[in-house]
């Protein structure tokens, strides 16, 4: 049976998501919002402008032209008349006031903001100096502490792939699937690298309007990563599910889907949120999870998470099932045994947190998001490899027959040595 290239769920997914593509939105960050802002009260100001020096009937030298302070913009008046304005309505930056700013027109231009700024628009109590310091010496340790968890599953990841690769007994499809597995985990890994490096490697560059090219391919990447992790982890549930149904009949014909659902799937919804962000929400640098846009990750995300609990609750069914059967053999409940162990692990304790904080909007709880996306999804990998390779009793097997005839052949090798120096 060859590779399909159509699969229903893909459709599904589409009408699903169709929905989405119809809207136009804008949603900014919190923390960029005051950024945002400003620039866009500016571009706003500099367009009059620019339409006020084309028309005739500015006030030329006897007035003042508007002008951009960069807090408010200040239409042109004639001399001796003034302007008043409110202050800027910032959520969480200023107060709400009802004082008034306001500037003359003179005959050498605008006179300075009367009261100031600063005077006349409190601003709302903020973190003092030392909350900052925290704050920066907090993601500091975050980050140094995700990037040994990642270096380290990156290690066994790598370490893993090449054991499964080099002992030619252990090439089989369940293996196989473990190996699309691990790469999933060294592609997020390496995403998480890159999107620092790309993002966070210059601390001169402002974060909140940062848009360029490779801002956002290193963001689309890393989501095509996180995605092709979950949904292989769906895959290694549904394999078991198939290995258990089947009874172990042959099961290579499923590869092909097998590997349709890891990265094809993952790989058309991220097309598909790059085209509607291109289309309708090309700000920034995609990196803001407030934007309804956002579901077009998440909704693929939380059904895959929502599969593999189903497949969870159903191959713990099965296995009850044969276990306590007495027509089934003491060997083949430990084989059930010993496939199902690792992926039944594996499925709750991944995505738990995600279900909890999806239902939750993403300001709140964000240490311990981070911690759990962060530090202890960094470690991740190395749990994987830990399970399905370095623990696993055929890889130790394996390993421990190689060994041993790598040492009966050095020591044929000496001994032939040593013999022939005596004859000799």
């Amino acid at each position: 049976m060859g590779c399909p290239w159509q699969l229903p769920s893909t459709c599904t997914l589409l009408l699903l998501l169709l929905p989405l593509l119809l809207l136009q939105v804008r949603a900014t960050h919190p923390d960029c919002s005051v950024v945002l802002y400003f620039q866009e009260q500016e571009a706003e100001c500099l367009e009059l402008i620019r339409r006020e020096r084309q028309r005739a009937e500015l006030p030329g030298q006897q007035g003042c032209l508007t002008e951009w302070d960069g807090v408010t913009c200040w239409a042109a008046v004639a001399v001796g008349q003034s302007r008043a304005v409110t202050c800027p309505d910032v959520l969480h930056i200023f107060k709400k006031s009802q004082a008034l700013i306001q500037r003359n027109c003179t005959e050498s231009g605008w006179s300075l903001a009367s009261p100031p700024y600063y005077s006349a628009c409190q601003l709302e109590d903020i973190s003092s100096t030392n909350d900052t310091e925290a704050k920066a010496s907090y993601f500091v340790t975050m980050k140094v502490l995700y990037t040994c968890g990642y270096s380290t599953s990156l290690a066994a990841l790598l370490l893993a792939i090449g054991i499964f690769s080099c002992f030619r007994k252990l090439h089989c499809t369940r293996n196989s699937i473990h190996i699309h597995f691990f790469s999933s985990f060294i592609l997020r890994g390496a995403a998480v690298f890159i999107k620092d490096a790309v993002l966070f490697s210059d601390e001169s560059i402002d974060h909140c309007t940062m848009s360029t090219v490779n801002c956002k391919a290193a963001i689309a990447f890393f989501q095509y990563s996180v995605l092709a992790n979950f949904y292989w982890l769906l895959v290694e549930g549904m394999y078991l599910q198939t290995l258990l149904l089947l009874t172990f009949t042959s099961d290579k014909r499923y590869i092909c889907w097998y590997i349709l659902i890891g990265w094809g799937v993952p790989m058309l919804t991220v097309c598909t949120w790059v085209l509607t962000r291109l289309h309708y929400d090309n700000h920034g640098c995609w990196d803001d999870y407030t934007s309804l846009f956002w579901w077009v990750i998440k909704a693929p995300i939380l059904l895959a998470i929502f599969v593999n609990f189903l497949i969870f609750l159903n191959v713990t069914r099965m296995l009850a099932q044969k276990i306590w059967s007495p027509d089934i053999s003491k060997n083949y409940k430990q084989q059930y045994m010993r496939l199902t162990k690792s992926t039944l692990l594996l499925i709750p304790l991944f995505g738990v947190h995600y279900v909890v904080f999806a239902l939750f909007p993403e300001h709140i709880g964000v240490d311990a998001r981070l911690y759990f996306e962060l530090v202890l999804g960094s470690y991740q990998g190395f749990l994987v490899a830990l399970l399905y390779c370095f623990l696993n009793g055929e890889v130790q097997a394996e390993i421990k027959r190689n060994w041993g005839k790598w040492q009966s052949s050095m020591e044929s090798n000496v001994f032939n040595l040593v013999t022939q120096d005596f004859t000799a």
